[in-house]
């Protein structure tokens, strides 16, 4: 499975056999646009190749269907991609080999030539230096993806400082996520009186991408923020507010295991990614503040409480979204069903709340998907061993340090999916 990406028609780079060919130009997305000049320096040629890297690798991710693989999972991919700084990517091809195979859990190969500034980078290029917009500042970047935890995150900043922090936002060609997310900057802008100019939203959907698993989405995220980080002077912390239950990803039947289920924010993954960041010689820190909490603890120690009470339905945390749409319903909600709904509905009785985010299916009786997911978290949380947990942690990928904290995390976060499900256990 080979991928060919050329950004402008002047480029002869052969197309293998066998391998397709991506024109840059029919990948929508949104970097490019006017809120670019608020900045205080323009972007880094890295910023861009890295930028450009994730989109390429998101791209093949959708293109390249798993069903096609030889064992119907495990995809061989090799991308061929133009960049500015060919040394240094050249440099780091293994250690990009290892964040991408480990994310997505494909067997990845990257090959790199030299490329000159496209005409629509120089374009923004020369706006920038000739726009006199007022510049912003911030040392923090925080992910805003409109799910509890981001909201959460954005809370707690917010409450501490109100003017050194910018958030950027993803979003993709479905319905589900982006409302959410606009819900959520009226209200922060509404409370915390925050410039809509600290807000930065982005879209990306590559051309013909029809794979759903769509594991390298994180990296294609986490890259819009890395790519802006430069342009503030100094260091800057890079915020990813994730629960450490859900950050651990360790999956409660063998049914989720491996590549089927997601490592968005597992600290090995943060690790490499920190790694690759320092070794290019980005001055940013990835931080999680919420590696050791569960998604309730987050909840009960949020610093805002009536402003999160007053907004917590304004949140998705599910991970189909716009499945309403497809039985005939003009807006979206949550499944209740998934793994991401079932996570925030306990996490919302062990906070105590009143319970005001409507599910479609809060009593998994909706059809054969929701009784197999019922059965399959029962069945986990039946085969779910206390004594063992230090080793069940280590599932979903290594981790190189604080094992005992990481325990303790997963065994809370049992405990609270164990306290909203055992209700469905008396009555199955």
């Amino acid at each position: 499975m080979e991928l060919v990406y050329k950004f402008n028609a002047d480029d002869d780079y052969p197309v293998p056999e066998g391998g397709n060919l991506c024109e840059m130009n029919d990948y929508r997305y949104t970097f490019w646009n006017s809120q670019l000049e608020t900045l205080p320096n323009y972007i880094s040629t890295k910023g861009i190749d890295l930028l450009m890297l994730s989109l390429a690798v998101y791209g093949a991710d959708r293109y390249f269907l798993r069903k096609d693989a030889a064992d119907g999972w495990k995809r061989d991919i090799h991308i061929h991609l133009p960049v500015l700084n060919i040394d240094s990517m050249n440099e780091k091809k293994e250690l990009i080999k290892d964040i991408l195979d480990f994310l997505s859990g494909d067997n990845w190969k990257v090959s790199f030539r030299k490329r000159d500034f496209t005409d629509k980078e120089k374009v923004y290029r020369d706006k920038y230096e000739k726009s006199k917009k007022v510049k912003i500042h911030a040392n923090r970047i925080c992910m805003l993806s409109g799910g509890l935890d981001s909201f959460i995150g954005a809370i707690d900043l917010l409450q501490d400082n109100v003017n050194d922090t910018i958030f950027v936002s993803h979003y993709g060609g479905g319905k589900g996520v982006r409302e959410y997310q606009e819900l959520l900057q009226k209200e922060f802008i509404k409370e915390f009186k925050i410039s809509d100019n600290n807000f930065f939203s982005f879209f990306a959907a590559p051309p013909g991408g029809i794979e759903d698993t769509m594991r390298t989405r994180s990296f294609m995220f986490f890259s819009h923020a890395i790519a802006l980080a430069p342009c503030f002077e100094g260091d800057i912390d890079l915020i990813v507010p994730e629960n450490g239950f859900i950050s651990l990803n360790v999956p409660l039947t063998y049914s989720r295991m491996g590549t089927s289920s997601t490592r968005t924010t597992h600290p090995y993954y943060m690790g490499l990614l920190q790694q690759l960041l320092d070794e290019l010689g980005f001055k940013i820190h990835i931080k999680n503040p919420y590696q050791f909490k569960t998604k309730g603890e987050m909840i009960i120690e949020c610093k805002n409480q009536g402003f999160l009470k007053e907004n917590i339905a304004k949140t998705m945390s599910c991970s189909h979204p716009d499945v309403g749409r497809m039985r005939g319903e003009s807006e979206t909600q949550h499944c209740g069903t998934c793994l991401p709904c079932v996570i925030r509905r306990a996490s919302i009785k062990k906070a105590g709340f009143d319970e005001s985010t409507h599910y479609y299916d809060p009593n998994f009786t909706s059809g054969d998907t929701a009784r197999t997911n019922l059965n399959s978290y029962l069945l986990g949380l039946q085969k779910y061993d206390d004594k063992k947990a230090f080793l069940t942690i280590q599932t979903s990928g290594p981790l190189m340090d604080n094992i005992e904290r990481y325990e303790s995390i997963y065994k809370r976060g049992i405990a609270e999916l164990k306290s909203l499900l055992e209700e469905y256990n008396e009555n199955p």
